[in-house]
């Protein structure tokens, strides 16, 4: 359960920014006692592999906080972001915790489910970030888009650290992000009814 729990997480994280949970694994792998990784994911906490990842991600930090560039940028992430997703839920899972002890063979039977498995969920989380980016943008003539950029960064970092340390966490972020869902696609609606009204207003005038 808390290997799914992590490795859920972990690949949710990627949703929101690709190398923040890949970062923090190597991070905390190589200096601190809170996750060793299996043997094929060490990789995670070379120096040269951590300093690309750095970079990438100050490139995303940048990219993702300036109106038009963002979007240009949810765009070449739809790869990059799912990709890292499946990355991110394969090591994590598959990891010894401070919370999890023994992973044992978790999903060895089947060694590409959890890869895919965290493919879909960074997609998913992805494709949420990319359809309310816009309407962020478009409702605060871009100023919105800092705000919004530096909240899905924090809760990135926050969701990776939690998903690794306490993962039972990870269940109060799905829910809020149903609830997040739920208001986004209602907001969405009652936008295109009132834009609907005021179109039909200005035919009567």
């Amino acid at each position: 359960m808390f290997e799914v729990l992590t490795g859920t997480g972990l690949a949710a994280s990627a949703g929101l920014n690709a190398y923040i949970p890949l970062l923090t694994m190597g991070l905390l792998a190589r200096y601190t006692d809170l996750i060793e990784l299996p043997s094929g994911w060490q990789w995670l906490g070379n120096g040269w592999i951590m300093m690309i990842l750095a970079v990438l991600f100050a490139v995303e930090v940048v990219a993702d906080k300036v109106p038009v560039v963002d979007h240009v940028n949810d765009i070449v992430q739809t790869v990059v972001r799912p990709t890292a997703g499946g990355l991110a839920f394969g090591a994590g899972s598959s990891s010894e915790t401070v919370t999890v002890t023994d992973p044992g063979h978790f999903f060895s039977s089947n060694q590409w489910v959890p890869v895919v498995t965290g493919i879909l969920i960074a997609f998913g989380v992805h494709a949420l970030k990319s359809a309310a980016r816009p309407v962020i943008n478009a409702t605060t003539a871009g100023v919105g888009a800092p705000v919004a950029s530096t909240a899905e960064d924090a809760t990135s970092i926050a969701m990776s650290l939690v998903a690794i340390i306490l993962p039972v966490l990870v269940l109060a972020f799905l829910l809020g992000l149903v609830l997040f869902l739920f208001w986004f696609f209602r907001r969405r609606k009652d936008r295109r009814r009132e834009r609907q009204a005021a179109r039909a207003a200005g035919f009567r005038v």
